[in-house]
């Protein structure tokens, strides 16, 4: 958990706008959920590893005697917590307010969230999330609205060139079943598939029986694994990005894929070609994973060249509404990787904002200081009022460390039409 100074914190404002007013452009509208949850709710089944990683907040009024007696039941400790991510709480904000929602309700959160996170580089445990959902709609055309959406506040930011790498849960059930894992060990054998691009084919294998994964079933998914990925000087690749058309995803992957599936991403990549043009980049990834227990569908990730991690994901969770509701809902999101990208913009220039720093000597009247300052900042121009330091450059250094843009030095006779303004950088 981190403090903020003033210029780190104008720069994520700043971000936070752009991200903001991209996805209004789109069409989502922003709404706002508690911090907290309860208990039983962010311990549902449907967070995967999120949920170990939560931070629980004791019941009011529980004595030591009664702390002692619950000491080996979490949840009898504790009644709420703190959200870990915004998904769960959009699922039951949903199933409350349905009635005053629109038939497909187009949602934007942009809130911290808090994990348990072991701190490190890139990793904290309270973060900013940026997500974009999709309530009320099955159709592919959710998943495109998003992605598109997405790539749109990449390009806004600066950093063009964005991909997205797509596949779908239906896709790896099916690999899976095929190959003849049992329905009990798959959850192992995605976490290690999900390793593919790290340890490669070989290594995926060998992994796969330490995990005591089925023997025949893990060769067979091996020698799939080889033919795909292991070129003519038996050198393996690490990963197979395809063209989202129905010729490529079908050479990507194994006979036995339900043909609906593969439909519904071809209509995905033909609808963001049309929003992006024929160029559109997007690539089928067949061991693209995603570790979310609540993934019924498409699944996504947001690539850049300028790094070598992902900037975002989402994919589809038609279940989980249901969970709150009773009955299912169609519904996809997306959430954009808020932290890396503010990490990749902090060397980015000011917007252009107006801002001056007024530099006065001790003897200007405060009705002039104040005269000035209130007709530049009825102009829209940022105001700093400083008095003259001994030491001037320090003084000029961090004003501009703090965002302005300019400064100027102001007598007991300088009007707004003579004051004269300089650069500060």
């Amino acid at each position: 958990m981190r403090d903020f100074l003033p210029a780190d914190k104008a720069r994520r404002e700043r971000v936070l706008a752009v991200i903001r007013e991209r996805y209004r452009a789109h069409g989502f509208d922003e709404i706002e959920t508690p911090v907290m949850e309860e208990y039983s709710r962010l311990h549902a089944g449907l967070g995967g590893d999120n949920e170990k990683l939560s931070f629980s907040i004791l019941k009011r009024g529980m004595d030591a005697e009664a702390i002692r007696a619950a000491a080996d039941d979490p949840a009898a400790l504790a009644d709420l917590g703190l959200r870990y991510d915004l998904t769960v709480p959009l699922a039951r904000f949903y199933a409350t307010n349905r009635a005053q929602l629109p038939t497909v309700f187009r949602a934007i959160q942009m809130a911290p969230v808090w994990r348990a996170e072991r701190p490190q580089k890139g990793r904290y445990r309270q973060f900013m999330q940026c997500d974009i959902d999709i309530i009320g709609d099955a159709s592919a055309r959710a998943e495109a609205e998003l992605m598109t959406a997405s790539l749109d506040v990449l390009d806004a930011l600066g950093l063009e060139g964005g991909s997205i790498r797509v596949n779908d849960r239906r896709v790896l059930d099916a690999m899976l079943d095929v190959f003849g894992f049992v329905v009990e060990e798959r959850p192992g054998v995605l976490i290690t598939i999900d390793k593919l691009d790290k340890i490669g084919p070989s290594g995926v294998v060998a992994e796969l029986h330490d995990r005591g994964a089925d023997t025949a079933a893990t060769e067979r998914f091996g020698d799939y694994l080889r033919s795909l990925l292991t070129d003519r000087d038996g050198i393996e690749a690490t990963g197979a990005k395809v063209a989202v058309t129905e010729e490529s995803i079908r050479a990507a992957l194994p006979a036995g894929i339900p043909d609906e599936v593969i439909a519904h991403l071809v209509a995905l990549g033909e609808t963001v070609a049309a929003a992006r043009g024929a160029d559109a980049p997007l690539v089928f990834d067949p061991f693209l994973v995603r570790g979310m227990g609540y993934y019924t569908g498409t699944i996504f990730e947001l690539a850049h060249p300028s790094v070598d991690y992902s900037l975002g994901g989402g994919g589809r969770y038609d279940g989980m509404i249901g969970r709150f509701l009773g009955q299912d809902v169609p519904a996809v999101g997306f959430s954009i990787g808020f932290e890396r990208i503010v990490d990749l913009l902090q060397d980015a220039a000011d917007t252009g904002e107006r801002s001056v720093v007024l530099v006065h000597d001790r003897d200007v009247p405060l009705s002039t200081l104040l005269a000035l300052k209130t007709a530049l900042i009825a102009q829209g121009v940022r105001v700093r009022v400083e008095q003259r330091a001994k030491n001037m450059k320090a003084l000029l250094e961090r004003s501009a460390a703090d965002g302005y843009a300019s400064f100027a030095s102001v007598g007991a006779d300088t009007t707004v039409e003579t004051l004269e303004l300089r650069p500060l950088n």
